[in-house]
């Protein structure tokens, strides 16, 4: 029996948080927010919603690459956003996609794109649909509106073990490319939280940051060569390890979002799997002393895999901490030679700065301690959406990055914003937290979450105004409005004020020239 993702959530069809979880999570915010319980709104049922007729029909010669039906129409209506998840369980879903195409291969993709020109369709690469920044969702559009999902694309093609690269196409998600890519001993290892839902053209499209916070870090690391289909042709770059021949073909697509053109597949370079561990678990009582350790760290060029900062309330809502002390996972991985002495010497670091840590953990130790319980946590995290939505409590995140010199007074401005405009959007207190997901040695890729009980009928506005209100304050510190995450539409305004004016207008004319009429994406990074 193959098992449905669900159209309102994270995962499969009957994948969620056990009720002993469940009952964990309504205690601690019932306590924080002085509540005795909460209204439980049912999670939204497909054959309860009505959806706008289509406003076009796929000719039949595409009546095994297209679908009109109701629920691949729901699953494509938003991305994996705490916006998204308030609007779907609002039963909001009055701007679905007329059509999802699910094309073979690239013949089959490029036959619809031309149908999609004459018809004067939009079309909205889907990748795995888990955007959290509203990049995947219909514009509202008297268009017809296509929603391109390239699960079929889905093999790993070739590959290259002298070169340690492979040929992989671009609708293949996580869990089955490494599954692939396993006989020969080498993987990506590129792993964001969305891994299991999400595809490698996807990453590609959105400069997705993986889970290891050094070195390898964005997408881009990996990338040796794409093939891309674009409205006026398709285009493939040339293989190579290293160029100096101009601007790269590569990093014009490399984030593009799906305006520019549909990444179909992409040489990427691989590595050995690490057979050689050695990690610890750090605390510190204050977070200034503790972004200082992070810092030497980052500037010794160690390299670590990990060197996650999680501040006391982030360590203390995912169970890794006692509330006084951040917490640092700590860990070095390779597949050619032990990492003991690289960990020695970042502990080393670590007890200059005043840190503590627990005995650390080498080559064959099993994940445990805070690295053990945050990693759980983090894979955990999506499916709490659902659960706190229904429940009327927001939990949202904004990640950035800042140079080290204006990080201080960049952290303490962020904290205070959005708790004023909590309390003042709420009417309550909320929580929030930071960690740092990456650094390098010139700053840190700070990510706050924050918590706040909202007002079931206002959720989606009130969400909005904590989230104005700190893309503000970020943008006028000079951070990015975004890490990882990508732009979509929901940091569209932001983005505008952060990129030079002359290349908005050279990106401009390449969308132009790409894509003439304004098919792939609109409203996304330009404005058609």
């Amino acid at each position: 029996m193959i098992m449905r993702r669900k159209f309102w959530g994270w995962g499969l069809e009957g994948q969620k948080l056990d009720a002993e979880e469940i009952t964990q999570l309504e205690a601690a915010y019932a306590g924080h927010f002085g509540v005795q319980g909460f209204d439980i709104t049912p999670d939204p049922v497909a054959g309860e919603i009505v959806l706008r007729a289509p406003r076009v029909t796929p000719p039949t010669s595409f009546a095994a690459c297209c679908t009109t039906d109701h629920e691949e129409r729901l699953l494509h209506c938003y991305g994996r956003s705490f916006f998204d998840s308030a609007r779907m369980f609002k039963r909001d879903f009055s701007n679905p996609p007329d059509v999802v195409a699910m094309p073979a291969d690239e013949g089959e993709l490029v036959s619809l794109l031309d149908w999609c020109d004459a018809i004067n369709a939009v079309v909205i690469p889907w990748g795995g649909g888990s955007s959290v920044v509203a990049g995947v969702e219909p514009p509202r559009t008297e268009r017809p509106v296509v929603s391109l999902d390239l699960r079929r694309l889905d093999r790993v093609m070739e590959i290259d073990k002298v070169s340690q690269a492979a040929r992989i196409q671009a609708g293949v998600l996580g869990p089955a490319m490494e599954a692939q890519l396993r006989s020969s001993d080498l993987t990506l290892r590129h792993f964001p939280q969305s891994f299991e839902f999400s595809t490698l053209g996807g990453w590609i499209a959105t400069r997705g940051g993986g889970h290891y916070a050094t070195l390898y870090t964005h997408i881009d690391d990996f990338v040796e060569s794409l093939r891309v289909v674009t409205p006026r042709g398709a285009l493939q770059s040339l293989r190579l390890p290293g160029s100096g021949a101009g601007p790269s073909p590569d990093r014009l697509f490399i984030g593009s979002e799906g305006t520019l053109g549909i990444i179909t597949e992409a040489w990427m370079r691989l590595r050995p799997r690490p057979v050689h561990r050695a990690s610890a678990n750090v605390r510190f009582r204050q977070f200034g002393q503790a972004v200082d350790c992070v810092r030497a760290i980052a500037q010794a060029h160690l390299y670590p895999a990990n060197v996650r900062l999680l501040d006391a309330t982030e360590a203390s809502v995912n169970g890794v901490g006692d509330g006084g002390h951040c917490v640092i996972v700590l860990g070095f991985e390779s597949a050619d030679r032990a990492q003991d002495s690289n960990l020695a010497r970042a502990l080393e670091i670590v007890g200059a700065h005043g840190g503590d840590y627990d005995t650390p953990s080498g080559k064959g130790a099993p994940r445990q301690g805070a690295a053990g319980q945050w990693r759980e946590a983090f894979l955990r995290m999506p499916y709490f959406r659902e659960v706190l939505t229904a429940r009327g409590i927001i939990v949202e995140t904004f990640e950035t990055a800042i140079t080290w010199d204006k990080f201080t007074d960049f952290h303490a401005r962020i904290m205070a914003e959005t708790q004023r405009v909590i309390r003042e959007v709420t009417g309550k207190a909320g929580v929030v937290s930071c960690r740092f997901t990456h650094v390098y040695p010139d700053g840190p890729a700070p990510y706050f979450t924050y918590h706040a009980l909202g007002d079931k009928a206002r959720m989606v506005e009130q969400c909005w105004a904590i989230k104005r209100a700190t893309s503000e304050v970020l943008n006028a510190l000079g951070g990015t409005i975004t890490h990882h995450h990508a732009v979509g539409r929901d940091h569209r305004s932001w983005y505008d004020r952060q990129r030079p004016a002359l290349f908005a207008d050279s990106l401009r004319a390449m969308k132009h020239v790409l894509d003439p009429k304004g098919m792939l994406n609109p409203g996304v990074l330009v404005d058609p």
